[in-house]
């Protein structure tokens, strides 16, 4: 009778656990969207620069989407990896614009102009003497690195007196036209010259 009793519990024991073991995956698996958007968040506001990441999430499909802006390729490349990071196997679609910010002219010194002058000749690009040439420079560069249509390294930047020369060799119309679309919307460009190349 003992024996009978005792195995009566242990069986009653081990279904419990198994129920209860069953109560704790369907509570994992009810995880909802504002759960997983915050999860998400909480790990992007950890980083000052990924503070300004949305975060949208779809629970049922264990996919989020980032979008908003950041300064640089790294920041974003950070924000899909801390994504990925928060919820096992998540799914990540990046929808990020990368916008570099923008050094106004009056905060543009000689130093930062001396750089900008080195880094172009290693590059093969031609700067003018004058602050304004190389103020220019920078903030071309720095567009067309971070729009994905424009092959920034591909792209050859010359800023004379204020005028803009667009060398090199892109793949497609598209990419030559967003290149001097970029450059014509630079503040204090006064004429673009694109001597881009189309590859077939």
């Amino acid at each position: 009778m003992r024996i009978a009793m005792t195995l009566l519990m242990a069986g009653l024991l081990t279904s419990l656990g198994c129920s209860n073991t069953g109560t704790q995956v369907t509570s994992a698996a009810s995880l909802t969207n504002s759960d997983l958007q915050q999860m998400v968040q909480s790990k992007l506001t950890s980083d000052p620069q990924l503070a300004q990441v949305e975060v949208s999430a779809d629970a049922d499909q264990n996919q989020v989407t980032l979008s908003g802006s950041v300064a640089s390729e790294q920041a974003r490349s950070d924000a899909v990896d801390m994504a990925k990071a928060a919820h096992a196997n998540l799914q990540v679609v990046d929808k990020i614009d990368v916008k570099p910010p923008e050094v106004s002219r009056s905060d543009y010194t000689a130093d930062m102009a001396r750089e900008t002058r080195e880094k172009a000749k290693a590059l093969g690009d031609k700067i003018g003497q004058s602050l304004d040439d190389a103020w220019i420079y920078t903030k071309i560069e720095t567009k067309l690195a971070g729009n994905s249509t424009t092959p920034a390294l591909k792209i050859n930047v010359d800023v004379a007196r204020n005028v803009v020369t667009l060398r090199g060799d892109v793949d497609s119309a598209a990419a030559k036209q967003e290149a001097e679309q970029i450059a014509k919307d630079t503040d204090g460009v006064k004429a673009v010259r694109n001597l881009i190349n189309v590859k077939a």
